[in-house]
Formats: C-alpha cells, structure tokens, sequence
C-alpha cells in the first residue's frame, strides 16, 4: 500500500483557473458540476477561505456583470446565485470537521430590505473559519428581530451588510438600535458607498470593502462596545427641512404624476402593453426611492450615479434613454417647492447629458 506524502499531493489550480471553471458550471446552470469542482478543489489542497473569497465571490461578481449587460437574464442570474450559495454550503460542510470557535461570537445579517445574502454568507462563512461562533441570520432582518436577537445571544458583534443603497436609510436605524443594546457594528456591501464613504456618516463603528477585509479587522481585537450613554451624533442637520419624508411618503403618487405627464408628453406610450407600462413604472418608482436615499445622505452623486448606471442598463437592453431627462425635468416639476430635490435632479440631468449617448439613447 502507497502513501501520499504532503510533497506528493496534487497542486491546486490556481483561482483564475478555478474561477473559469466554476464559472463555466454556474452559467450553465450545472449545479452537480458546480459542487463536485469546490469539492475537489478542497481535497486537492485549496484553503477553504481561498474557495470562498478568490473563486466563488468573483464569480458571483461576474453573475452580475452578466446581468448588467444582458448577456444573461434575471432567471439566469437567480439560477447562477442558487449555485453558487449551495457551493458555499458545499465548502461549509467539507470544512466544519477543521474549524473549532476559538474567539467571540459575531451576529451577521442582511438589512432589512435587502434580499442579496451571498455577500454576507460568505463573510459569515469565513469568520467560521477564522475561529468565530458566528449566527447568520440571512437576508431581509427586520431590526426588532435582529435586536431581539442580540439579547438573547450576546454577540460581541454584529456585521450589517446591504448592497442596494436604497436601503441605507434601514441601515442607519439598524446600526443606531444594535448600538443602543451595546452591540458594535461592523458594516459592509456596495451600498455604503465608494470607500465606504456612508458607514461613518451612518455612525458604524467600523466598514469593511470585503469579507477577507472584514475578518482581518475583527482579528486586530474586539470592538469596544458602545456605552449606556452612547449617543449618535446629529450628522444629518439637513433631514430637518423634511424633504426626504415629503419624497419618500408621497412616492407613489409622484410616480402617477410623472407616469401621467410622460403620456401627455410622449403619446406613443398609450399604446405600451401592459409589460411596458409595467416596466415604465417600476424605472420611475426606482427613480424617487434614490432620490429619497440621496436626501436622506445630502449627496448628489448617490443619485447621478444611479441614472448614468440606469441608462446604461436600459441601452444594454436596446431600450432608448432619452425618455429619462423629460422623466427627471417633469419629477422635478411636480418638486419644485423642494430647492434640495431639485438641484439633485438637475445634477442627474446634467450627467445624462454629459454622458457618451447618442440621440438614440446607444452608447456612442
């Protein structure tokens, strides 16, 4: 009988070629292909952590460069998350004989709103790895179950995370309760802006660009907790002018309005299937709940970010963009008493213009 010594075991494919080949089982909706490739990479030597963060997120990253794009659908991409999810478990299970919780105890959870779990399933699943007794509580929490939760358990630290900035507005109540119970919090996701440039304004202890980031931050020592007399600082004075509770309570009827101003304008919209009035609506709810989320943050570019990416999406999808400025120019309208709301739509106005567009709403 033959031994294989440490020397002789296989070499792991490096991550760029692991991640090709996952990403070729994932588009291909192969979930058996998917799981026995992690499988594999694991018992030829790859680190778990590794798997999860070089090889399954990137992927998962390409999912949605491919949905931004068109090149695949939404049915494609919710395929493509359900593999990649079941190849986390994958590697949770093939691990969880190795790892012993050494350290304290971290509570992970989605916002409440925010249905991606992927991001914080892989952070939770590497603070397993990094010794941490850790409870994921998935996606959507709503803030007094997660409250409820902390007294219960006693975590040492809750991780937030939201990758919908729409949702930040949520988030700054969640961190603020979590805060007022004791708990320190740790947030993270593409919601809380470039650098993270929201989580302190939100008042988080601390921000993470990533799952591997995050864990190294916890691993420095454990976060002081907030006292009984914590108190959040007032670093959003302009909310006073209650513009953002105008926009956001009255969302719906400011869609109605612009829905119906863009018929008088554009009359070949009355003849839209009920599929494209659908669509129209739904681009014009989105359209206000930004523009509430960048009252609530004082922050222009929250929003003209959004409508360039919008254009983009639309375009991808060879659906012209220049209905969006009359969309804005009519918004506006309907908000000209709010000098706030205004200039935004102004800046996100003036951004489409600026934009590489043709007239036809195609990228030149």
């Amino acid at each position: 009988m033959t031994t294989c010594t440490p020397q002789s075991l296989p070499r792991p494919e490096p991550a760029e070629q692991s991640a090709e080949l996952l990403w070729n089982a994932v588009s291909a909706a192969d979930e058996y292909t998917a799981t026995k490739l992690v499988l594999r990479m694991l018992d030829e030597g790859a680190g778990p952590e590794s798997v999860l963060l070089d090889v399954i997120a990137v992927v998962q990253g390409r999912v949605g460069e491919e949905w931004a794009a068109n090149r695949i659908s939404v049915a494609q991409e919710h395929a493509a998350t359900a593999i990649n999810d079941r190849a986390v478990a994958a590697v949770s299970v093939h691990s969880a004989a190795r790892t012993t919780a050494t350290r304290g105890r971290i509570t992970v959870a989605c916002v409440d709103g925010e249905w991606h779990g992927l991001p914080a399933r892989l952070l939770a699943e590497t603070l397993k790895l990094r010794g941490w007794q850790v409870d994921y509580l998935g996606a959507q929490v709503p803030t007094p179950h997660l409250i409820a939760h902390l007294h219960n358990t006693r975590a040492d630290a809750v991780a937030l995370s939201s990758s919908i900035a729409t949702r930040l507005p949520t988030a700054h109540a969640a961190i603020t309760a979590c805060q007022a119970v004791g708990v320190p919090v740790l947030v993270g996701g593409a919601a809380f802006g470039p650098e993270g440039r929201y989580a302190k304004l939100l008042g988080a202890d601390i921000w993470a660009p990533d799952a591997r980031t995050a864990a190294d931050r916890l691993a420095e020592g454990a976060l002081p907790r907030p006292g009984a007399d914590h108190q959040q600082f007032d670093d959003l004075p302009h909310l006073a002018d209650q513009e953002y509770t105008l926009v956001a309570r009255n969302s719906a009827s400011l869609v109605r309005n612009v829905f119906t101003a863009l018929e008088d304008a554009f009359p070949a919209m009355r003849s839209y299937s009920d599929l494209q009035r659908e669509r129209t609506a739904e681009d014009l709810a989105h359209i206000v709940e930004f523009l509430a989320t960048a009252l609530y943050l004082d922050d222009e570019e929250l929003f003209t970010s959004f409508i360039t990416w919008t254009a983009q999406i639309l375009v991808a999808r060879h659906v012209p963009a220049h209905g969006l400025p009359p969309a804005l120019d009519l918004l506006a309208r309907e908000l000209k008493d709010l000098p706030r709301a205004t200039r935004i739509l102004r800046a996100g106005t003036h951004s489409l213009a600026s934009a590489p567009f043709t007239a036809a709403g195609n990228i030149a």
